[in-house]
């Protein structure tokens, strides 16, 4: 089974404020989050990783990926600059790459931390992407909205665990319908 997930701001205390996350420590917020992922995601599973996976963590990173179960991929986030460095990739990563191309047979899939506003195949290829959480109030917000190809990858859109392609879709429908938790007034580098 493949999963995607983008966002999850492991070690990153504010992003509980900035994001009005449901979780009242950062200790709370990385526990549940690698639960979640761990009750859905087995060894044989792949998962699509889109950016942010961590960010001004105080823990080293082998901490919190040695929990994480699954084939991972790493899409390399603006946030992931520090941490990657510090890291052995090899010991936790199947590819880590800034853009990537997917087909899981269906579907074929443009895989970057970025939402983009053209990539190739555009009219029959998803843009996956994550970065923006769940924030609406950019510019560039009802081009998204309008695209069915354009899908949000982050964990503020998909219920905090990583989504299969269809759970992608179903809650970006939602989310681009009007539903939505509190949105993200996230600023860059906080």
């Amino acid at each position: 089974m493949n999963y995607f997930t983008s966002d999850l701001h492991l070690g990153h205390r504010n992003i509980i404020r900035l994001c009005n996350r449901p979780f009242a420590t950062i200790e709370e917020m990385d526990e549940t989050l690698i639960r979640n992922w761990n009750a859905k995601v087995t060894n044989g599973d792949t998962v699509y990783i889109l950016g942010d996976l961590l960010f001004r963590n105080e823990k080293p990173a082998e901490e919190y990926l040695k929990q994480l179960k699954g084939k991972k991929h790493l899409i390399i986030g603006n946030h992931d600059r520090d941490w990657v460095k510090k890291c052995n990739l090899e010991d936790f990563f199947e590819s880590v790459n800034n853009l990537h191309f997917i087909s899981d047979g269906k579907r074929q899939m443009t895989l970057c931390h970025y939402p983009m506003m053209s990539w190739p195949h555009m009219t029959r290829c998803y843009m996956v992407f994550g970065h923006i959480h769940g924030n609406t109030d950019a510019d560039y917000w009802p081009l998204i909205r309008e695209n069915d190809l354009m899908l949000n990858a982050g964990a503020d859109v998909n219920g905090f665990a990583p989504v299969t392609f269809e759970e992608m879709q179903e809650n970006n429908y939602r989310h681009k319908a009007g539903w939505n938790p509190e949105l993200c007034t996230m600023e860059a580098d906080q």
